[in-house]
């Protein structure tokens, strides 16, 4: 799947299909956690790979560019040898934040509870 052509056929103009759907797949978010969470403004992609140890990066490659092509994340190359690039958050995705923060608090206050359902319903299995 092309992941930057996501476009549903019967709604082109849908923004939970066209929007939702790359943000929220397995990565995008966690990459934007991680890079709110760093301790300063910008962060290496290696730093990010550490940070995120069980994302290849190959995924974590194509993950940035389609946070930078959504106008999430900022990619800026320093002409150096060996070249040194650098991501940050954009000032649309600090407008997201605050949601991404009450995501992350309603997970943790019910992971228990859902961690303790999906045993029960895999028992059923």
């Amino acid at each position: 799947m092309d992941r930057t052509m996501i476009e549903d056929a019967v709604f082109p103009d849908c923004p939970i299909r066209n929007i939702l759907s790359k943000l929220c797949d397995k990565w995008s978010l966690l990459v934007i956690y991680t890079l709110n969470k760093a301790d300063k403004s910008t962060i290496r992609f290696k730093e990010l790979q550490r940070e995120i140890p069980d994302i290849s990066q190959k995924m974590l490659t194509v993950t940035l560019r389609t946070l930078e092509d959504d106008g999430y994340v900022t990619r800026t190359v320093y002409p150096e040898v060996p070249p040194r690039v650098e991501y940050a958050l954009t000032q649309r995705t600090h407008t997201l934040l605050p949601h991404i923060d009450a995501l992350m608090k309603w997970a943790i206050e019910n992971k228990d509870a859902i961690m303790k359902d999906r045993k029960k319903a895999n028992a059923k299995k």
